[in-house]
């Protein structure tokens, strides 16, 4: 009898098993509310528009000549910071140089870096937008300015190691707030 068993308790074990297959992959779903923007009267002298539901400002930064703002994204875990200085008639090509060379320090760790031009003539707004692919720290950078008397810029950074696959969705989701803050820029009279 144990001859006759122990090799249909081995017929069961083999033949019962599927061949292995692999997993699909699983993606993860990211969703974010849809943006809703209020306009920011800070104490520099331009206003913005921010996303009301997911974006707070801080208190102006002085340093030196130049005024900072930074507007945080804790629930994305990022910050976009912004910088304002006074132009005058021999710094505007510097400032234009430093925004420009500050984009392609990226260029180590970035696949690519792709830029759009921006022009708003109504209100007096010149400027650019690079975003940047890869695993770099900052996946986009910007600029705008009157040519006259006002210069922003802005940089956005995660609190996170830069793994470009993983802070995509919230990448993506932050360029359009970064277009909406570019295409709401008021500057102040002084």
């Amino acid at each position: 009898m144990k001859r006759i068993v122990l090799p249909i308790i081995s017929l069961f074990m083999l033949s019962c098993g599927n061949d292995p297959l692999p997993k699909p992959k699983g993606y993860l779903r990211l969703e974010y509310p849809e943006a809703k923007y209020k306009k920011v009267m800070s104490p520099l002298p331009f206003t913005f528009d921010k996303n009301i539901l997911l974006a707070s400002t801080s208190k102006v930064k002085l340093s030196g000549n130049v005024k900072g703002l930074d507007v945080k994204y804790p629930s994305l875990k990022a910050t976009i910071y912004l910088s304002y200085k006074k132009v005058n008639d021999a710094n505007l090509d510097s400032l234009l140089r430093d925004a420009q060379n500050l984009t392609q320090k990226h260029t180590m760790k970035a696949d690519e870096i792709t830029y759009k031009p921006f022009e708003n003539p109504k209100n007096k707004v010149y400027g650019m937008l690079y975003e940047v692919g890869g695993d770099a720290a900052s996946q986009s950078q910007f600029y705008v300015t009157d040519s006259t008397k006002h210069f922003l810029s802005g940089s956005l950074y995660f609190y996170a190691k830069p793994n470009y696959d993983s802070i995509y969705p919230a990448s993506e989701y932050l360029k359009k707030d970064i277009k909406r803050l570019m295409e709401s820029i008021k500057w102040k009279e002084n």
